[in-house]
């Protein structure tokens, strides 16, 4: 995912360092722009697009390293869904067209701005290919504000270098290639082929299969990709670059997996990133234990720099501006999480971020031991560094709300490391990643996905878990009072919300650890199930006082303090400070309801794609009708006057 931040140069002893380098993870991510970007397409020109999938794209583009500017071919094959009178495409307005072809003859065409409608008039389930020839200038920052991203010429403050290279997350590829910009439609395959001066060379996606000198001071770089891919991971990179390439060995591969790095051609960057890029052998191998075989094994993973504050996982070789082991194993695990499996809405970006965040967490504990710790206590600070917010995307429009670094990225990763906690069992847990890997490979899955694959595979429910971490906001406070009876001790474990609006109750388990005199220290994990639970345990021994909450930090929390109540008895009943409200029954497939309904409630309905497909009023008593809705899980958000706001799971079946 890329990032972008101010680079500040300093020198020391000849050694040169950049602002981005020095910073940590969280930090970079905090400097992400914020702007609104959305999609140049309506909702109905959006269905027009789904009546055919694409199944290969074949670029053929002319550039330099200079300049943006762009002279080529792309050509879209797909396959007619339905009877398709006309196939539309983007395009951004300022490339200029200047023919296009349906099956190798030249075709009239209509073109509104980006959108362009070619008439095929094909059958269902009929293959059909368009070639379009164009040419020109993509736009920047300045030419479209609300994009600008596609392609980007720049040279590196850090070392001089002149660079052209693509970025298309979320909505840019069209900004410099016609395309289908859409998450669940993935081409089989891909081809790039790249013409630029003998001077340069051009990176990216697959197995560079040939490298054809054109005899008139230009070389043409032939890429072949042959995986499903979506379409914001094909990239071009072009630049005065070296080819550094290693091999790794991951568990999973028949073969050794080439590592092609183009990096700058300045005399310093090799051996200035050397060790860095060389650790990504290491990286590879692990994730390969942890996550399954590497997914483009036959081909290879690499990098190709570029002057941006982070990188972009570009399938099979990375985009990236610098090289440090956590931002390099972060592009990495986007391999799995983002490219073999992509998120199917930009509304669960959480696949793609969050579980390449938690990539670093687990190379630094395999890797770098003792770094770990403070990684996650630093996330866990970025999460209650403000008090709500939603891991689930609703503005999936919003490029700064997707790529939110406190909420996709960092809570995204926290949570993923308490799912790991509920689970309880290492082995299960990454199990559970690797089948995830296997049966949703090569293409796209939701938070929802996710969440029923997991469950069913560990055999645990995580519906509450999701309503609250996921789908719902904030995080818990913990106090807890305790009181000691001879040898036994008695426990109240209370939690606030510090966005009770909306989330008022956390019922994760937690974790106390227990000290005492003379034994030692116990770690009990209790079973919370309202803001205020009561516990005996028995026989103890001598306590001394001492109690940490959550000592392994696999929950986002704050404490409030550890105090003795000598009131605590064993006969204290459980109360809840909060209102709650329960569906039934759920599953369901005809009408669901509240339990015990007292208040009035607006209601809205999302899809697992972020779609609203219903919205109404709930009066006590009254039940809502689910028999138009299709089979599958869909998010229910209840609202009353008060103005809180609560996410309920509900499966229709």
């Amino acid at each position: 995912m890329k990032l972008f931040i101010l680079l500040i140069l300093f020198s020391f002893n000849a050694v040169i360092f950049s602002q981005e380098q020095l910073q940590t993870c969280a930090a970079r991510k905090a400097n992400k722009p914020s702007h609104f970007k959305s999609a140049s397409l309506s909702v109905a020109e959006i269905a027009e697009t789904e009546k055919y999938d694409v199944f290969y794209y074949d670029l053929n583009l002319e550039m330099n390293n200079i300049s943006t500017y762009l002279n080529g071919s792309v050509s879209i094959h797909a396959t007619a869904k339905e009877y398709l009178d006309s196939a539309l495409f983007e395009l951004f307005e300022s490339l200029q067209i200047s023919q296009i072809k349906l099956n190798n003859v030249a075709v009239n065409f209509s073109r509104v701005s980006n959108k362009v409608k070619v008439p095929v008039n094909a059958q269902a389930q009929t293959n059909f290919v368009i070639e379009i020839y164009y040419n020109g200038t993509p736009p920047t920052a300045q030419t479209n504000p609300l994009g600008g991203s596609g392609l980007t010429a720049g040279s590196s403050p850090t070392w001089g270098n002149k660079v052209v290279w693509s970025l298309s997350e979320p909505f840019s590829a069209y900004e410099w290639f016609p395309v289908k910009q859409s998450l669940t439609d993935k081409a089989d395959s891909c081809a790039v082929a790249i013409t630029v001066p003998d001077t340069c060379k051009a990176g990216s996606n697959g197995i560079l299969e040939s490298i054809t000198p054109l005899g008139n001071g230009y070389t043409r770089y032939n890429w072949k990709h042959r995986h499903p891919i979506d379409y914001y991971l094909i990239s071009v990179a072009v630049a005065k670059y070296v080819d550094y390439s290693i091999y790794a060995n991951p568990v999973g591969s028949p073969n050794p997996v080439l590592i092609q790095n183009y990096i700058y051609d300045n005399p310093q960057t090799l051996p200035y990133f050397l060790d860095d890029i060389n650790e990504t052998v290491d990286f590879i191998e692990l994730f390969a234990t942890q996550f399954g075989p590497y997914p483009f094994a036959d081909e290879k993973y690499g990098h190709c720099m570029a002057p941006i504050g982070g990188g972009m996982e570009h399938q099979t070789m990375t985009t990236q501006g610098f090289f440090e082991k956590t931002l390099t194993a972060h592009e990495l695990a986007h391999q799995w999480w983002g490219d073999n499996v992509t998120c199917a809405s930009w509304c669960d970006i959480w696949l793609n971020e969050g579980f390449a965040s938690y990539g670093e967490y687990l190379m630094l504990a395999n890797l770098y031991n003792g770094q770990q710790s403070g990684h996650m206590n630093q996330v866990h600070q970025n999460v209650m560094s403000q008090p709500g917010g939603c891991v689930w995307v609703l503005d999936s429009l919003n490029e700064a709300r997707i790529f939110n670094g406190r909420l996709t990225y960092d809570k995204g990763s926290a949570i993923i490391h308490s799912i790991r906690y509920l689970i309880d069992n290492d082995a299960l847990f990454f199990g559970a990643l690797k089948d995830f890997q296997i049966t949703f490979a090569d293409s796209s899955a939701t938070g929802l996905d996710f969440k029923n694959h997991i469950a069913n595979f560990c055999n645990v429910d995580l519906d509450a878990f999701f309503e609250q971490w996921y789908f719902g906001e904030g995080f818990p406070t913990y106090q807890v009072q305790y009181n000691q009876v001879g040898t036994d001790l008695y426990l109240k474990i209370s939690h606030t919300a510090s966005q009770s609006n909306i989330t008022p109750t956390f019922t994760n388990p937690i974790s106390l650890r227990i000290s005492r005199q003379g034994q030692a220290d116990t770690i009990v994990r209790f079973a919370i199930s309202s803001n205020q639970d009561f516990f005996y345990l028995n026989n103890l021994g001598t306590f001394n006082g001492n109690i940490t909450i959550d000592p392994g930090n696999w929950i986002v929390n704050g404490t409030a303090g550890i105090s003795m109540d000598p009131t605590l008895s064993y006969e204290q009943n459980i109360t809840s400070t909060q209102y709650a409200i329960n569906l039934f029954p759920n599953p369901t497939n005809d009408f669901i309801e509240i339990q015990d309904q007292i208040l009035d409630y607006d209601y809205a309905i999302y899809s697992a794609s972020g779609l609203c497909v219903e919205k109404g009023h709930l009066w006590p008593g009254q039940k809502i009708d689910v028999h138009s809705l299709k089979d599958g899980s869909y998010i229910f958000w209840f609202s009353d006057t008060t103005g809180n706001k609560l996410p309920k799971l509900v499966k229709i079946k």
